[in-house]
């Protein structure tokens, strides 16, 4: 069953659905993400935080303080495919 309130979650993002789409391609650091995405390192932090706390993305490292690894979740994965 679809959580259509984490769909409108994403889609009233600006950046949520840029970032999970780069992430279903593959695990990226922020930093990845921020080259790929053209986006301000700060906004790439903010946004994993968000996609992170309602468990649409996790880090793969959290051990780590810089190269941090981070990957789409499989409830990531379902929201994103309801979206593009």
């Amino acid at each position: 069953m679809v959580n259509w309130n984490l769909v409108g979650f994403v889609k009233s993002g600006q950046y949520r659905k840029k970032i999970l789409l780069a992430l279903k391609n593959g695990n990226k650091t922020p930093n990845e993400l921020k080259n790929e995405l053209d986006l301000y390192i700060t906004h790439v932090s903010s946004t994993l935080k968000e996609l992170c706390d309602k468990g649409l993305a996790e880090c793969l490292t959290p051990e780590l303080k810089k190269g941090k690894i981070f990957a789409i979740t499989t409830l990531g994965d379902e929201i994103i495919n309801k979206i593009s």
